[in-house]
């Protein structure tokens, strides 16, 4: 993907032009601005200066960056109601086209590439005058065999906050070797409307999420994440826009005000680009399907809950974590973490062995572990323990939160301390100390870990090991415990639409196969000696 700055929904796009100004070839006409009225720039040579500002575009090496210039574009048509889109399709694709150079064709295969049914009337004209100019042998931009690929998508995300103030939706696509995504904000206390939306590579989309449940737990709030289906993720998505656009609608600026935030801001694309390349992938996408319990729009919490939404809603301004993803939070209200204690000296003798007991939070009933590890186990050393007794794959991010920081892959912008070096006795000094460990911030696995008791190592022993547990651990990215519960439930009821989807997931051809109540300790210990 091309380099760009952290701000990550923010990519560069042509020079803009004012989306209120519409050639009209065979005639005098223009548009209504006030440059236009009096006799200031030339229409067609605006028209000249578009075409040619899109000769670099044929040649960039990401096809996104041709797509958000071609939404802008469609979304200006857009900005004016169906008057305007007429105009884009009946006059400015045609005097596009018109010119008949490569540049041309780059302007209108970018501007063909995007946008749903609503701007088909746009799009469709510029896929057409693309397929004449292709017809007559004019060069296509190099990009446009990556934009003939299938697109493909998912997995697909739902982030909510335990007040119901706001969600984020997030959906995975892919297309020609290239990864991207989609993060679309949602406020529920302005009637379920998209706030923003914001497009990251693949790479980012792990930070932005941990930056997301690291500012919600330093506030206080509690996230929930929910796998689902396309049809899901495409209604949900649908809902915010279609609420967003009736809220734009009722807040049109008159016609003194500068060029709309909705389609360029300071850092480039605003909301309405990218809404217009949202649209086009939901198209993709099978029909909307309301997910079981989920209402359409409204106002679902008490404003005194705004100071939480205004936090929440801030923490996605920016990729890198949450001191990057905050516009103006206010300082964190995590207490200074406790000087972190020595680590044992070997003129102290061997460590002991800790009896530790790992539950995972919200399970019920209940899952948990008990593990017998060394004191001076690393933390980094303990985690891959938990990952083998639970059964998690290893390939998401992870933190213990402690009483003396946060421990994980190191990471200044999280404000997490490397765990290699650390020790659990440091962290854990006395029986009956607890801290937490996350597994997978987008799922995110929560597990408590007490210290039941202390005892001296025996030697006829390889640590660590399990010697007790409850109840099989639910699969990796599966969604979170509210995903796991809604997995069970589909699993148990073969005339659920999913359940054959489900059990081709999890690679099962029965679902006797499925057993959740089912704790298997030799299982756990031969994953504990192989890891």
């Amino acid at each position: 993907m091309s380099s760009r700055s952290r701000r990550p929904a923010k990519r560069g796009t042509s020079r803009a032009r004012r989306p209120d100004l519409t050639i009209v070839p065979g005639t005098e006409q223009a548009c209504g601005c006030p440059g236009c009225a009096e006799g200031g720039p030339d229409p067609e040579q605006m028209l000249t200066d578009l075409v040619d500002d899109a000769s670099a575009l044929a040649e960039v090496d990401d096809p996104l960056e041709a797509e958000l210039t071609g939404a802008l574009f469609v979304a200006m048509s857009r900005a004016s109601g169906g008057e305007m889109m007429a105009a884009f399709a009946g006059a400015f694709i045609p005097a596009i086209e018109a010119r008949g150079t490569r540049a041309a064709l780059t302007l209108l295969t970018a501007i063909g590439a995007v946008g749903g049914e609503a701007e088909k009337p746009v799009t469709a004209a510029a896929r057409a005058a693309s397929a004449r100019m292709r017809g007559n042998n004019v060069a296509a931009p190099s990009w446009a065999d990556d934009l003939a690929q299938p697109l493909t998508a998912g997995p697909f995300t739902r982030m909510h906050d335990d007040q119901d103030i706001m969600s984020v939706l997030i959906g995975a696509f892919q297309r020609a070797g290239r990864d991207h995504a989609l993060m679309i904000t949602v406020d529920h206390q302005h009637c379920g409307a998209a706030e923003q939306i914001y497009l990251l590579d693949a790479e980012e989309l792990p930070s932005a999420v941990a930056a997301i449940h690291q500012g919600a737990r330093q506030d206080g709030v509690r996230i929930s994440t929910k796998k689902l289906g396309a049809p899901e993720f495409r209604w949900y998505v649908e809902q915010a826009l279609e609420a967003r656009a009736v809220h734009d609608e009722e807040d049109v600026p008159n016609d003194d005000a500068p060029l709309d935030s909705n389609l360029i801001d300071e850092d480039g694309p605003g909301f309405a680009p990218l809404a217009v390349l949202t649209r086009g992938r939901l198209d993709t996408l099978p029909p909307a399907r309301r997910p079981r319990g989920a209402t359409a729009s409204g106002h679902t919490a008490d404003r005194t809950a705004m100071d939480v939404l205004q936090q929440f809603a801030a923490l996605i301004g920016n990729s890198g974590g949450p001191a990057a993803f905050s516009l103006d939070l206010p300082p964190a209200r995590r207490p200074t973490p406790a000087k972190l204690p020595a680590k044992r000296k070997k003129s102290n003798g061997p460590a002991p062995i800790y009896q530790v007991k790992v539950s995972l939070r919200g399970a019920k009933p209940p899952i948990w572990r008990r593990l017998l590890v060394p004191g001076d186990i690393t933390l980094n050393r303990l985690h891959q323990a938990i990952l083998a007794a639970f059964g998690w794959h290893g390939g998401h991010l992870h933190v213990f939160d402690t009483a003396y920081g946060l421990f994980g892959r190191a990471d200044r912008d999280l404000g997490h301390r490397s765990d290699g070096p650390v020790t659990l006795e440091q962290v854990a000094p006395a029986v009956k100390d607890k801290f937490r460990y996350t597994y997978d911030f987008g799922d995110d696995w929560e597990h408590d870990i007490l210290v039941e008791k202390t005892t001296p190592a025996d030697p006829a022993t390889s640590y660590p090991v399990c010697v007790g547990g409850r109840r099989a651990a639910p699969p990796d990215d599966c969604g979170g415990i509210w995903g796991y519960q809604e997995l069970i439930e589909v699993l148990t009821d073969p005339n659920h639409p999913e359940h054959q989807e489900r059990l081709e997931w999890l690679g099962l051809d029965d679902p006797d196969q499925f057993t959740p109540d089912k704790f298997d300790l030799d299982q756990v210990n031969q994953r504990l000696r192989t890891r």
